[in-house]
Parts: C-alpha cells; structure tokens; sequence
C-alpha cells in the first residue's frame, strides 16, 4: 500500500485538512505546526501539551480538546518535532499556570521538548514533563524508565488532561501524570510494515505466516518473529505478555486494543473477546475498554494491547468527560469556524554566494546523492528515515545561511543561523545534535579577526563538548559522535602541527570517513538502534555515515578556493 501525498509536504497538508475538518474543535498554532483548542489558553489552568512525529494518528493532534490536551505539536513522519515548534506551541497554549509536557520516551522528543522547557524557563514558564514508557518489549523491568511510548499515550494523556480540568496545580497534574505512567503498560505485533509517504515499498515487511512481537510504532521491526496466530493464540500472546508486568492492584483495570493502522476494526473485536475472557479470568475488571486505533504507524498491519491498573484517583480521572477528534467520552460541542492559513517552510528566493552558503551547499549535495544509503543505513535498527531527515535539514540550513549572508552575515551568525534551522526543519535527535553542532561552531568562531585552521579547531572543540553534553553520547557507542571524535581530535592535531585550513580539514574528514565505516564493527548503546544491537552488527551507523559524507564535502569546497 502506497501512502498518499508526498514525504517534503505531508506534515502541512494533513494538518491543513485535520483543522479544516474539525475547526470547530481545534486551531492552528500561527507560524507552526502544532494546534490547540479553540478555548485554549485558559487563564489559570495548566496547559497539557503532547506531541510527536505524524504518523499516529490521533496521536497526536487527535487528542486535543476539552478534557484531553490543549495543544499538540507534530513533526515530520516519525521524527520529534523542532524544539522552535514545541516553544511556539507551548507559548500558545500555556494560561499562566505552567505546562505539562507529555510525549512518549524517544531521544528527539527528550532533546527537543527539553531544549522548549529551557526556553520556556528563561522566560518565568514553568513546565514539568511525563515520559510515557510503557512498552514492555523495549527493556527489561528494572530499567522501565528507559522504555519507550506506544499507545500508553492515550492513557497518561487522558489522565493529565482531567486533572487539569479539575483544577490541579502544575505539580498536581504532573504527579497524577506520572502515577499513569506507571500503572500502565503495553504489549503489540505487527503483520506486516507501514509504508512512508511518498514510498511505493513498506519500510519493513513480515514474510507470510509470519508475526513480529514487541513492535514500536515507528516502524522498527519487532523483537522476536513468531508463526502466524489466530485470534484466540494472539490474545493469548498479548495478555500473557502483560500479567506479569502490571504493579499490585485491586482488579480494576482499563484495556484498551490499539490497532497500527491497517487492522480491521471487526478483527480487533474478535480478538478483544478472547482478551476479556483472560483478563477476567486472571482478576482483573475492565471498567473501561477501548477497542480502535489511537496510536497508530500509518497503514501498518498489527495490534498492541494496553492495560492500565486504576486505583480511586485514576479510576475517577480517566471516566472524566472530554471532547476531541480522536477520542470522546462526554463533552460540550464547540461552534464549527474557518481554518487558519498555513506558512511555507523555507522560501528559498536569495542569492547564493558566501562561504558558509557554498559549503553547506556542497554537503547538501552529497548528502542528497546518498539519501537512499542513509535510509537503508537507519532502517536497519530504526525507521529509515535518517537520510530524508538530514536532506531536509540541510536545505533548509543552506536557504538560511543564503539569507544570512545576502543580508551581511559573517561567518559565525550565518554558522548559527544555518543550525538553529536545521534542527527546527529535520527534527528529531539527529536534527537538534546536527543544529547544536552548526551553531556552536559559529559561536566558537564569533569575533575572531580570522579563521584559521587553529580557531576552526577551537570552536570544533567547542561544538564536539556541546554535543556530548545534549546528546549524553560515549565513544564507541555506535553514533555520530564515533565520526565527530576522530574528526575533532585530527583537527586539533593538524592545526598544532602548523597545517593550513584547507589541508587540516581535509585530514581530519579522512579521518572520520574512516572512523564512520568502522562503526559498522560497534553495537549500538543509544537511540533506537540499541534494543535491535545485533541486527546492526555489521553495518555503518547512519548519523556518522552522514557526518563524514558532510565534512568530506565541506573539505571539497574549501579546497576549490586553494
């Protein structure tokens, strides 16, 4: 199944056409690609908002309204929004009593949402933040709290948003949040792959007869294949994944069936029947049951089950009333209005020519010639969009720096200019570490008489700790920074040595395109890649692959001027 409209536009036209549908719940946020409720903000009430990659619909504009969320914030396929679009979205929403945060656990929602939070504090907003990560099949019990979010996000969300309904404090609906969080938990397989807008094959694909268990909702591929089960076999699957995982309770429980996208509804009830049987039988009392899609992965073929364990508090927050596209209980009916318009991501009408406007140029070439190898690259542990999300993120550096310059721009503000829009069109955590990198560089290079190989050193320098410190990342670790190291150091070691710039860039990009394919011999410790190790054994990581591709490119064109 081909995926209608195309990758570079997808994010805008869904969402012109979901607040087309339901303005009269929604709006969208002016100048971002996020929505909030149509009585949002509300004076002394705090502001829940979630958000995450598009793709899972109704997560996670779909949650929002009356008694759920007031506003979400949606990146680009897969991929965490921009932390500029979380701050944009978080300052539209937010009344004067804090916000609360709520996305699932992945490492471009941590980074971007953080770097918003921290934006937001500077200003006197005050935030709190619920991971959602109640998928069992991402870790090991003892570490829960590196789990990642599937359709648990319904649940905590639905939780937060009535205690902000009723009242609570900041600190009230963050606890309230985080106690959901914790009572909750998720179990999902997968027939078959989801497919990419614009793609003509699925990102992954499950041979006939054949079950992928501990699916995520991104399109990883599961964690153990299985022979294909009947209804009966898989609800037995699902519920004998769960049991020994729920905390102590007192029975009363809400399930909820989560279809991926291309399951039929009428499949997941005969399934749920079999649920209900095992989960009676076991003790446990549904007061509430959700069979549909909620957190979905495009048109991929599969189901998760979730159970959450209620106590008196929960019990009473979650039958709350609310009123949104995605998801109702009870709710007041707000006046249908017309749509807002919609802003362009990257006019790109200037006139190339200055330094940083070429180099970038020169990389996004590169990077755009092995787009492809990329995306095979991160599919191999991840969803394969590594090489889309940095084409996307260098153009709309190289449109930035192009402006930057035309307008008399140095060299250190058209570097910062160039990152922070990188970060916000690629998101993601390879967008926000690629954007950290730009714009720290440009800051280390700000009001040096000249830029020679000894300064470009410094502000690497510079750059390499700044990126450590976001992206908490060790060598040998299997990321970026297993190509950003060897680069760094070589740099440094050249420009000590009295090299040129031009042949110390040179250097230290050999350098990294050698590290970058010896990462082919690491196991992942971070991001994704990490709970499929072994399956990437073998094969280069994607962010140093993209690096070296970047710097070698870079070094191309400077030497065009030698």
């Amino acid at each position: 199944m081909t995926v209608l409209g195309t990758a570079e536009t997808f994010k805008r036209d869904w969402l012109d056409g979901f607040v087309t549908a339901y303005g009269r719940t929604v709006r969208k946020v002016p100048d971002a690609y996020g929505v909030i409720g149509r009585q949002v903000p509300r004076r002394g009430k705090v502001a829940v908002v979630i958000g995450g990659g598009c793709g899972h619909y109704p997560a996670f504009a779909g949650l929002v309204g009356p008694g759920l969320a007031d506003g979400a914030v949606v990146g680009d396929v897969f991929t965490s929004p921009s932390a500029e679009q979380v701050y944009r979205t978080a300052r539209a929403a937010e009344g004067g009593a804090g916000v609360l945060f709520g996305y699932g656990n992945y490492q471009g929602d941590v980074l971007h949402f953080g770097l918003a939070a921290r934006r937001l504090a500077a200003e006197g907003i005050d935030s709190r933040t619920v991971l959602v990560t109640d998928d069992i099949a991402s870790g090991p019990a003892e570490r829960a709290e590196r789990r990642r979010g599937v359709a648990g996000d319904l649940l905590v969300f639905k939780i937060a948003g009535a205690a902000a309904e009723r009242g609570d404090d900041l600190a009230g609906v963050h606890a309230a949040a985080i106690k959901a969080n914790a009572s909750t938990r998720t179990f999902g397989v997968a027939f078959g792959g989801c497919t990419l807008p614009g793609a003509a094959e699925p990102l992954f694909t499950v041979d006939d007869g054949a079950m992928e268990l501990g699916l995520g909702i991104h399109g990883e591929p599961g964690v153990r294949t299985v022979g294909r089960l009947g209804a009966r076999a898989l609800a037995d699957e699902l519920v004998d994944g769960l049991l020994p995982e729920l905390p102590a309770h007192d029975g009363r429980v809400v399930a909820l069936l989560n279809g991926l996208g291309r399951t039929k509804y009428e499949e997941m009830f005969v399934a749920y029947t079999r649920v209900h049987e095992r989960l009676a039988a076991a003790g446990l009392s549904p007061l509430h049951t959700e069979v549909g899609e909620f957190v979905t992965s495009l048109d991929m073929a599969g189901v998760s089950l979730t159970v959450m364990v209620l106590d008196d508090e929960l019990a009473g927050l979650y039958a709350a009333p609310c009123d949104t596209p995605g998801y109702r209980s009870t709710g007041a009916v707000l006046d249908r209005v017309e749509p807002e318009s919609t802003v362009d991501d990257y006019p790109a009408d200037a006139t190339r020519g200055g330094v940083v406007d070429r180099v970038l140029t020169a990389a996004l070439e590169s990077v755009e010639d092995n787009e492809e190898e990329l995306g095979r690259l991160d599919a191999v542990a991840a969803d394969g969009d590594h090489g889309l999300g940095i084409s996307r993120g260098m153009r709309a550096a190289v449109v930035a720096a192009r402006h930057a310059e035309a307008a008399g721009a140095g060299v250190p503000d058209a570097l910062l200019r160039a990152g922070t829009a990188l970060a916000d069109a690629a998101g993601g955590a390879s967008g926000a570490l690629y954007g950290v990198l730009l714009a720290e560089t440009g800051a280390g290079l700000r009001g040096l008489p000249e830029i020679t190989a000894g300064a470009l050193a410094g502000a690497v320098d510079r750059a390499a700790h700044a990126f450590v410190q976001l992206g908490g990342a060790e060598p040998g670790e299997k990321t970026m920074l297993d190509a950003i190291e060897p680069f760094r150091v070589t740099l440094r070691a050249e420009a000590d040595a009295g090299s040129g710039l031009e042949r110390a860039w040179r250097k230290a990009a050999l350098a990294a395109s050698t590290a970058a394919a010896d990462t082919a011999n690491l196991v992942p410790a971070k991001g994704r890649a990490a709970r499929l190790a072994e399956k990437s054994k073998g094969h280069a990581d994607p962010g140093a692959t993209s690096f070296a591709l970047i710097v070698t490119a870079v070094g191309e064109e400077l030497g065009k001027d030698g």
